[in-house]
Parts: C-alpha cells; sequence; structure tokens
C-alpha cells in the first residue's frame, strides 16, 4: 500500500469477494462442478492443498515430506514474498484450484475472506476445510480485535501441522503414518524456537517494543515484551485510514523518550506514517527489524523464524 490508496480492509475485502463471485462463471466453463476424484482415499491418487498464503503452504509441505510435489499435490495461492495479502484480488485459476481441491488450509480471521467467497461457488462438497485461526482457539479481548496474524504464535503453528497431518491422512490412509511422523518432527522443530523466545523472554521480558502494524504481535508477546504503540496507530495503518495528529505523536514520542528498545514494522506496508515511525527509530538509534507476511525469496516456515527471532535478539542487545 502507498499513499493515495486510501481504502480501508473493509473495502478491500468486499471488493475481493466481487472479484471472486465475478470470476464464477468463466470457472465454471473450466471446472463444470470440480468435485473431487473418489479415488483420493488411496495412495496412488495425488492429494490436491490448497492454501491461502505460502506460509501455510509451507506447513503443508513439512508435513508432507518426500510426498509434497509427488503424491501430496502443495499449492498457494498468495506466494510473491512483495504482495500485501490484505489487497489480493481473487481470480479465476484460484476458484479453479478450489473447486478441485481435497484440502484447503486457510488462515482465517478475516484475512483472506477470499478463500470463504470462493468455496461457496466452487461445489466441492468434499473438500477439508482447515481455518488456523479457528484451530488457534483465540479470541478477540473485550472491546477490541482479534489479532489474526496467527502464523506468528508457534502453539498455533503446532495445532495446524497436526490437524494438516489429519486431514492428509484421511485423503490418503496409506501414507497416515508418514503424516504423523513428519508433523511430529516439525513440531520438536517449533519447540525449538519456542525455547528461543524463551531464551529472549528471559534476558528481555518486560522491555519495550513498538509495531506499525499487529502482525508480530503474538512473536513479541511470546519474548516477553510489551507493546508500547498506542492501539489507534497500528490499526490504523493496517486499515489504511488516516492516523490523528495527536496518535502520531504518542507513537513518534516512544522514540525520543526511549520508552522502546526496538521497532518491529512490515516491509510490505508503506505509507507517510510508517516513514515518519522509522525515521524517528533511526534518528533515535533504536533498531528496526523488518517482518513479513508471507515467506521471504527462498526461505521455509522454520528458517524464515528463526531469522526473526535472531534478529530481534540481536536488536535488543
Amino acid at each position: 500500500m502507498t499513499d493515495g490508496q486510501g481504502r480501508g480492509a473493509v473495502e478491500r475485502r468486499r471488493a475481493i469477494a466481487g472479484s471472486a463471485v465475478g470470476a464464477l462463471a468463466a470457472v465454471l466453463l473450466l471446472a463444470g462442478c470440480g468435485s473431487n476424484d473418489d479415488s483420493a482415499g488411496t495412495s496412488e491418487a495425488t492429494v490436491s492443498v490448497v492454501a491461502s498464503t505460502d506460509v501455510w503452504g509451507d506447513v503443508v509441505k513439512q508435513v508432507a515430506g518426500r510426498l509434497a510435489g509427488g503424491r501430496v499435490e502443495v499449492s498457494s495461492i498468495i506466494s510473491d514474498p512483495d504482495a500485501d495479502p490484505h489487497s489480493y484480488e481473487a481470480n479465476t485459476q484460484n476458484q479453479l484450484a478450489l473447486s478441485k481441491a481435497d484440502v484447503v488450509v486457510e488462515n482465517g480471521g478475516g484475512y483472506d475472506d477470499f478463500v470463504d467467497t470462493m468455496l461457496k461457488t466452487a461445489h466441492n462438497a468434499g473438500v477439508q476445510v482447515l481455518n488456523a485461526v479457528d484451530i488457534s482457539g483465540h479470541k478477540a479481548p473485550a472491546g477490541g480485535e482479534l489479532n489474526e496474524h496467527v502464523w506468528y504464535d508457534f502453539p498455533t503453528v503446532e495445532k495446524v501441522a497436526d490437524r494438516v497431518a489429519s486431514a492428509l491422512s484421511r485423503a490418503d490412509r496409506a501414507d497416515a503414518g508418514t503424516f504423523a511422523a513428519n508433523a511430529r518432527a516439525f513440531v520438536a522443530k517449533l519447540d525449538g524456537l519456542e525455547r528461543s523466545e524463551a531464551a529472549i523472554r528471559k534476558a528481555h521480558a518486560g522491555e519495550g517494543a513498538a509495531i506499525t502494524e499487529p502482525v508480530p504481535l503474538y512473536l513479541l508477546q511470546a519474548c516477553g515484551l510489551v507493546d508500547k504503540t498506542p492501539s489507534d496507530f497500528s490499526e490504523a495503518v493496517e486499515e489504511d485510514t488516516d492516523v490523528s495528529a495527536g496518535v502520531l505523536k504518542q507513537t513518534l514520542d516512544l522514540f525520543s523518550s526511549h520508552r522502546v528498545k526496538v521497532l518491529v514494522y512490515n516491509e510490505q506496508t508503506s505509507g507517510a506514517e510508517t516513514e515518519k515511525v522509522l525515521a524517528a527509530a533511526r534518528s533515535n538509534h533504536v533498531p528496526a527489524v523488518p517482518v513479513t507476511e508471507t515467506l521471504p525469496a527462498g526461505e521455509d516456515y522454520l528458517t524464515w523464524m528463526r531469522d526473526n527471532l535472531a534478529a530481534i535478539g540481536k536488536a535488543l542487545g
């Protein structure tokens, strides 16, 4: 997002939903009813998995292991490391993939509503749909909004991996043991990431952090850091709405008063307010750590999160 693209998240999601519905007629010509092959429960058949983003797509690949790209075909709708998932516009190819999928993994929580919109018209009665936010058990706080960026919450990712193993096992019973073993191995590596969070928490619990959007909050909270950013600022940046002069000043004052030790910002979005915050961090010698909503090029989920934790630990010193 850049200045001048002043559409809020609700308007963007409505536009995405409209695009998805408008694409249906073309897809029906290509896919018919798009029902699954009845042989999907055997090891000889290909299990088709569609994920809303490459983050969840990679979790599926970790669980599928050596079968990914072979008996388990995994595709991710959003895989561009420079893309902003909030403003993604679904297309007919996405609808076709969803109409033929055996398993769909979506983030949920309003993050990728286009998936649900397209599934309603995909005529794919047998598809297994895994919603990460629902699986997480996270709820919106009283009077607040749910933080839907649950892939930064390792306990949630563990739960999703277990559910992926179960879904793949239902679609390919012969390889159920492989999926279960791969999920256990992946969860063990996630436990290692949680130990890294605990090490940061032990050294820096209670220290202040600033954000531009709520994207990394689960990770920062697990590291024991306290978000000092005015909620009106981070919510406005995420929703692409105006930030009042008073709220902006409160945010910039965090750096000049040294109430925060680190700024963790979403580098996939930009705007005047974000640039002012980055400038304030630089001028007051507060380290800034970039994070993203999709996988950086050439990285898998585990490497990505190891890098994020290493960068935060280094910034805190």
